[in-house]
Formats: C-alpha cells, sequence, structure tokens
C-alpha cells in the first residue's frame, strides 16, 4: 500500500497521522523478531528445545518420572509433551511427524520410515496374592500358573501377545478369569486376592501389601523400544531423552524384581 508516513513541517521531518498510527504495531513487530531470535538462538545453543514422545500407560507412570526429573535438571529449557495412546496410533503419530519419537514394546510393526533402538530390557514376572503362592516355589512356570485363577492384559496388546507365547511354548493355553487394559487396575484386582498376573518388572518397583512377586520359569522379558523417524535429526534434547531412558530403565528394573 502507497501511503506517507513522514511529512516535513516547518523544517523537521514528523509523522503523518497513518505513520503515528503504526508506531506501536512497529515497536511490537521488532519486538517479536527480538523474541524469536532469542528462541531461535537459545534452540541453536541447545539451551532450549521440546520433544513430543509418545507411549504406553505403564512407561508413563512407571518409567517416566524419574527421566523427565534428570532431564529438568540437564536441560531445563527442554520442553517435554507426553501423548498416550496405543502401539499403532502412536506409530502412525510418529510417521506423519506429530510425535517426534515413541517408546513401545516390540515386536512392533513399523513402517519403512521408522527405525526402532531397544532402550530396556524388562523382565516379567508373576504377581500373585500372598494366599495364593505356592509354598516353597521361588520360580513359577506356565504350568504352576494354569493352576491358578488368572488376570492378564486385554488381548491385542503386545505384552500379552507375549505372556500367551510364554504359555504356548509349555504346551498350554492360559484361560484369564478376567481381562483388564490397565496395569494398575490388575495390580488392585491381584492385591485383593482375586488372582495372579503376570506383569512387567518394571510396574511393580514398589511393594504392593498382600502381594509377593516370583520368577518365571524359564525366563521372560519384553524389549522397549525407542521409534524414530529415520531420517529425524537427534538434537541435544532427543538425545538427553535416549541417554536417560536408558539409564532410567536400567536403574529402575534392579530394585523392581523382589
Amino acid at each position: 500500500m502507497d501511503v506517507r508516513l513522514l511529512e516535513r513541517v516547518g523544517g523537521r521531518t514528523v509523522p503523518t497521522a497513518v505513520g503515528r498510527a503504526l508506531i506501536e504495531p512497529a515497536r511490537r513487530a521488532l519486538a517479536a523478531v527480538e523474541d524469536a531470535n532469542a528462541v531461535a538462538a537459545a534452540y541453536r545453543s541447545g539451551m532450549a528445545g521440546r520433544v513430543r514422545l509418545g507411549t504406553g500407560a505403564t512407561a508413563c507412570i512407571h518409567l517416566l518420572p524419574p527421566v523427565l526429573a534428570e532431564l529438568n535438571e540437564r536441560m531445563p529449557g527442554l520442553e517435554v509433551i507426553i501423548a498416550t495412546g496405543n502401539t499403532p496410533d502412536i506409530l502412525r503419530r510418529v510417521e506423519e511427524g506429530e510425535l517426534d519419537a515413541a517408546i513401545v514394546t516390540l515386536p512392533a510393526t513399523l513402517g519403512r520410515s521408522l527405525m526402532a533402538t531397544r532402550i530396556v530390557t524388562d523382565p516379567l514376572v508373576a504377581f500373585l496374592p500372598t494366599a495364593l503362592a505356592p509354598a516353597g516355589r521361588p520360580a513359577l512356570t506356565a504350568a504352576d500358573l494354569a493352576r491358578l485363577p488368572l488376570i492378564l492384559y486385554e488381548t491385542g496388546a503386545n505384552t500379552r501377545a507375549i505372556i500367551d507365547s510364554w504359555f504356548r511354548r509349555a504346551g498350554l493355553t492360559p484361560q484369564p478369569s478376567m481381562e483388564l487394559g490397565s496395569v494398575e487396575a490388575i495390580k488392585v484386582m491381584v492385591a485383593s486376592g482375586r488372582g495372579c498376573s503376570v506383569l512387567p518388572a518394571l510396574a511393580l518397583g514398589e511393594e504392593v501389601a498382600g502381594t509377593l512377586v516370583r520368577s518365571l520359569r524359564p525366563a521372560l522379558s519384553r524389549q522397549l523400544a525407542l521409534v524414530l523417524r529415520k531420517e529425524k535429526v537427534v538434537d541435544r534434547g532427543l538425545g538427553l531423552l535416549l541417554s536417560a531412558l536408558k539409564a532410567s530403565g536400567a536403574q529402575g528394573l534392579q530394585g523392581s524384581h523382589r
């Protein structure tokens, strides 16, 4: 638009009415540019960043809190946005760029543009009410558990598929009395004496009154992985997250298998 912003009055240059009206918007625009430059500089120097992370409920509750605390100490300017959901939906969002990374249980169906880095080996253990635990058995077999009422993950979950395969290798098919989608709900039901379960050791870091944890024979575990797009640039924030996840997962599991 062709408008006059300045004019000469008595030998002086002064703003026109339009010029005066534009002074405040111009100041705001300059301030916004300065703010944008400051944000860009912070990101460029590694002082600030943002990671959008997808995960399941168990990892969100039991794995991420110490990770986020460590990240806050090492990089206070890092913003971590958490989204929970089922594995296929989270992987789709990573592939489409809505999320930067995801924590999933392997095996998972990955698109061609995705790659997985294992971060935690999470043992699966028997979780029982004290009253139902077989005496003198530090480790339980599939046959031992098949004799007890079972409360398992709902069908379709990766962890449930791993458990079902373990039973099948013993020539058994689990017949759960309950199938629940929440590990926390399973823990409540087991603690109330309604049955026993097979759960990730990661979810059992704190002792639950009235329950016992026993190893499985043969041993069973699941792999947690961080999934990224292959072309994803691993900046300082994402690199710190990956490092903290590996360290926190290993440390957390040391005390979880009682």
